[in-house]
């Protein structure tokens, strides 16, 4: 089991080096924030194409499919079993329709029009609420409208980020974001003790995958009898497992803070580092002319009716 490789959240690809690597990190931040927020009061059809815009930046960066394979086909699949179970379940709606006319008068209104007006074949099909129904399964409008919604968020939440993180550097990402709080200055925000807090964070998550791998291996090396343990004795080893964890995690930090004690991180003012060199380049400006097209195409057509 190795966690690095199969589920490389929050992880930095150094190597190769893509497109979407040399962009601006405030520019990706922008973006990131557009694909995170774009999907409020937008019809279904903007959110699965944020699904396909996500698929063909992997794509066509041509980031290594060993990096990208395995996490995208596990939230596709989780995604699919969303669907699936939000558009079979009930929607909510236990509203009985009935038509505002008595059934007499309906039925000579129906007949009269039917005779003095000739529709049309496509015309002709009646509405229907309920798409599909077959014994227990049934499946409406508004179930598979809210299926749809809940499988692409999930999608779009955690690949976009991970797509960021995984082309973004995290010292480029403190001094994008710290860039763009500057402003926040002004009200005595600490703004690089926040940037700062980011950086370690984010260097933080291999650590905490690294912790729970080791830990996973050493219980599989042990050979544990599960079935003589039973539920009692299973949830005494997990909770042993938790307490562990939670240590070594507490251990690593305390190194970490040790060690920028040492060299000198005792307060932002005193130890200014400049992380990265902010210059907006072509490349970056091409990506924020497209931003605006982005932008442009939701409002008129991606707004929910």
């Amino acid at each position: 089991m190795d966690l690095l490789r199969s589920l490389p959240l929050g992880l930095y690809l150094e190597q190769p080096q893509t497109w979407l690597h040399k962009i601006d990190p405030r520019v990706k931040f922008a973006w990131l924030m557009s694909f995170l927020t774009s999907y409020i009061l937008a019809n279904n059809n903007w959110r699965v194409l944020l699904v396909v815009l996500l698929i063909l930046a992997t794509l066509i960066a041509k980031i290594p499919r060993r990096v990208w394979q395995q996490q995208m086909g596990w939230l596709l699949m989780l995604s699919f079993f969303v669907l699936a179970i939000a558009a079979i379940s009930p929607d909510g709606l236990g509203v009985d329709y009935q038509s505002r006319l008595p059934a007499n008068e309906q039925i000579l209104t129906q007949q009269a029009f039917s005779n003095n007006i000739q529709e049309p074949a496509a015309e002709k099909k009646a509405y229907s609420y309920v798409l599909f129904h077959k014994g227990p399964v049934k499946v409406t409008r508004y179930s598979l409208s809210l299926a749809v919604r809940l499988s692409t968020l999930i999608f779009t939440v955690i690949y976009s980020t991970n797509l960021y993180l995984l082309t973004t550097a995290p010292e480029e990402i403190t001094s994008g974001i710290e860039s763009l709080m500057q402003p926040l200055r002004r009200f005595k925000l600490p703004v690089t003790e926040i940037a700062l807090t980011l950086t370690l964070s984010l260097r933080f998550i291999p650590l905490v995958l690294e912790e729970v791998q080791n830990l996973f291996r050493s219980v599989m090396t042990r050979a544990i009898n599960w079935k003589k343990l039973g539920l009692k004795g299973a949830f005494k080893v997990w909770m042993t497992v938790a307490e562990r964890l939670l240590e070594n995690l507490l251990l690593r930090a305390d190194q970490m803070a040790n060690a920028m004690m040492v060299r000198g991180f005792t307060s932002p003012n005193e130890h200014r580092v400049q992380w990265h060199d902010l210059r907006l380049k072509g490349r970056d400006w091409l990506a924020i002319a497209i931003l605006i097209l982005f932008w442009g195409i939701r409002l008129a057509i991606g707004t929910q009716a």
